[in-house]
């Protein structure tokens, strides 16, 4: 079996042309609070403010801009709880193309209903009887149209890198040099274009995955030294984090890099949200709180340390936001 063909920083820097003119630089931000309350210079970087609320509209649409012309008309497929889904629908909707989103019939109805927003088509699905994957493989194969992947693509995993070199330009610029970078994991595509774009600028920095616990599979696979699916039974505030095992790519890149995983109890991500909202003035999901919840429970040995934090996304339900906050 041959080995999948693994994303460059080049590739990395190639994405960052391709979204120049369409995704949001967001800026890195700091608080005083925070940094006293955890002993450390952190610096958080909000895709909660990207282009339709998280990060994953920057990989969505460096794949889809790398489709031919002659292919575009088919349009294309993904599969996703709602943040790939929004990114996916908004990048087709740029660029002309038909969009179909295999969605869980439990998403948050607030990711379902944005991404009908963007003229995507839904087709729901039971995620815990159905099948997403082979779901959407086979209205891409009825329709000839493109599956978009979630993470594991070179192309996805490129577009998600320019949030790590955007984090690398911006604390260069400031004269600072990271120890920590952490971010979400599910799939593991934001901490690989992280890893891939972060150690090619600070080689010495540390990478560090967040998971709810439970759902480590990120964890497990790096202690283990390969993939390893986690064990989880149930649910998790973080919807978005609820992938079984990493990626075969972006495992292959993280382990490389040297990145390690922790987890987080989902009353910390809920005290990570409410302090963002008290704190930071910011609105940011369970699933892209977490790396923040790691930090704010001393799960990063931040203390003394410069770290940077990616709030990954800031889709919510209102109804969930204002249970959390309190």
């Amino acid at each position: 079996m041959t080995e999948p063909a693994l994303p460059t920083n080049a590739d990395v820097e190639a994405a960052a042309r391709v979204l120049a003119p369409v995704a949001m630089r967001t800026r890195l931000i700091s608080s005083p609070a925070l940094d006293a309350l955890v002993g450390a210079r952190v610096f958080l970087k909000p895709e909660v403010l990207q282009r339709t609320g998280s990060f994953k509209f920057r990989g969505a649409f460096n794949k889809l801009s790398s489709i031919p012309e002659a292919a575009r008309k088919a349009g294309v497929v993904a599969f996703s709880s709602g943040n790939h889904a929004q990114g996916v629908a908004a990048a087709a909707q740029i660029l002309g193309m038909p969009a179909a989103i295999v969605m869980p019939s439990d998403a948050p109805v607030s990711k379902i209903e944005r991404t009908k927003s963007y003229g995507a088509e839904v087709i729901p699905y039971d995620r815990d009887k159905e099948d997403r994957d082979a779901i959407a493989r086979d209205l891409a194969s009825k329709r000839g149209a493109t599956v978009v992947p979630p993470y594991d693509d070179p192309w996805v995993i490129a577009g998600q890198g320019t949030v790590g070199r955007e984090i690398a330009e911006d604390l260069s610029a400031l004269g600072v040099a990271p120890d920590i970078v952490s971010a979400p994991a599910s799939g593991g595509g934001l901490m690989a274009g992280i890893a891939l774009a972060t150690k090619a600028k600070f080689p010495d920095a540390g990478l560090v995955t967040v998971e709810p616990h439970g759902f480590d599979d990120h964890a497990r696979s790096f202690a283990a030294g390969h993939r390893e699916p986690h064990r989880a039974v149930g649910r998790t505030i973080c919807d978005a984090l609820m992938a079984s095992i990493p990626g075969e790519i972006t495992f292959a890149v993280n382990q490389k890099l040297g990145a390690r995983g922790v987890t987080v109890t989902d009353d910390e991500v809920a005290k990570a949200v409410g302090f963002a909202f008290r704190e930071l003035k910011l609105v940011v999901e369970p699933g892209g709180a977490v790396a923040l919840a790691a930090l704010l429970a001393g799960y990063l040995n931040a203390k003394g340390k410069t770290v940077a934090i990616v709030l990954s996304g800031g889709n919510v339900d209102a109804d969930l936001y204002a249970k959390l906050i309190q």
